[in-house]
């Protein structure tokens, strides 16, 4: 008889509920328990697990490698897939094989290049992989100078944090003067350059800014499943136009995918990001982690969180080709259920589990749509 796999994703994304339903629904018909983490106790991804517990707060990143071996070691976990302290976790990864669980993370130095966009920017371009024109700057002088370059050439501006995640910090430079019309509708990322250079100015430590043109849509995000022995077995790009997605095998996208995954090492899930610039693909930005779209590919009826559970425990899934690619979609809202009682904040002394919440209770994703699709 079969064991089940005991899976454990930290601190992750409220999205990868979908994540965990297509572990349970896998093509090997094989018992996945899940077991969740989280520093918000109204996360849906706790209530989505077999069991969960509330992390403690404030731990460093080798304090937390030390709670993540208790969890393992009293969890019995198979596979680990780490979101937070990603890069301390690898670092650790023989540790966490001591105790029989396999880390689904690249190695230490796959997510070492790419924590940085300048260090990630100047490795990627050694291959020959096409990047935007960027400066990186700590200063409002060294702001207003990369930004005068590129609207000199016709481009308008934007920044972003030179390490992050997610587009978190991301602007669009903008000179007309702050009124009224930025306060009417959504608050937008546009900032006006005067503003910002004074909050620069004001600053008791200096910044550290990417800053580029903004790149034109589509936005092609792909997702690459690649083994341990850096070998890609599948990549699919997933298509942004405004509200419009879509999927696609175009190798101007997948190729220098590829090439980063390879020459990389990106194991396991990872999501490299392309835009426009002119004609030309640039690499936007590289996630060493699953991105939080990827179900969106069991529309073309893969189920890449269960291949790549695969691959962590050592067994193969082979080359994947999507049998299909779905139709153009859109991205809605739909509810997920949560615990029956929001507990407080967890202190690193108290260690007490949540109860499980039986799987049955978890209602099936509003996500695109075709509905039905994402439970593949």
């Amino acid at each position: 008889m079969v064991s089940r796999v005991r899976v454990w994703l930290n601190r992750t994304y409220a999205e990868n509920v979908f994540f965990m339903d297509q572990l349970r629904r896998n093509p090997s018909d094989r018992a996945v328990e899940i077991h969740a983490t989280h520093g918000d106790p109204d996360s849906p991804v706790l209530a989505a697990a077999d069991t969960a517990e509330l992390e403690p707060e404030n731990l460093s990143p080798a304090g937390y490698v030390e709670y993540a071996l208790d969890q393992c070691a009293r969890r019995g976990i198979d596979v680990f897939v780490p979101r937070l302290h990603q890069s301390a976790i690898v670092a650790h990864r023989a540790e966490f094989e001591a105790a029989g669980t396999a880390v689904l993370a690249p190695p230490p130095e796959a997510v070492a290049v790419f924590q940085d966009k300048v260090i990630a920017y100047e490795a990627v371009q050694a291959i020959g992989v096409p990047v935007p024109p960027w400066w990186r700057v700590r200063s409002g002088d060294e702001l207003v100078a990369a930004v005068e370059e590129l609207e000199a050439g016709g481009y308008k501006a934007c920044f972003k944090p030179a390490s992050g995640a997610g587009g978190v910090g991301f602007r669009v430079i903008t000179r007309t003067p702050f009124s009224l019309m930025h306060l009417g509708g959504f608050p937008s990322p546009y900032v006006q350059l005067d503003l910002v250079v004074e909050a620069l100015r004001r600053a008791e430590e200096p910044v550290d800014w990417l800053v580029m043109p903004r790149l034109e849509q589509p936005e092609v995000s792909v997702d690459c499943l690649t083994g341990p022995d850096s070998r890609v077995r599948l990549a699919v790009g997933r298509t942004k136009n405004g509200r419009r997605r879509g999927f696609t095998l175009n190798e101007q996208w997948l190729d220098p995918a590829r090439r980063i995954a390879e020459g990389f090492g990106l194991h396991y899930l990872s999501n490299i990001q392309f835009r426009m610039f002119g004609e030309q693909p640039v690499l936007m930005d590289v996630n060493t982690r699953p991105a939080g779209g990827l179900h969106q590919l069991s529309l073309c009826g893969v189920n890449a969180p269960w291949a790549a559970v695969q691959l962590a425990l050592g067994e193969d899934p082979g080359e994947m080709v999507p049998p299909f690619l779905g139709q153009d979609y859109t991205v809605v809202s739909g509810p997920r259920p949560l615990r029956p009682v929001s507990l407080p904040q967890q202190r690193p002394e108290a260690a007490e589990p949540l109860p499980a919440v039986p799987v049955d209770s978890v209602e099936a994703p509003v996500q695109a749509t075709t509905v039905e699709a994402l439970r593949l």
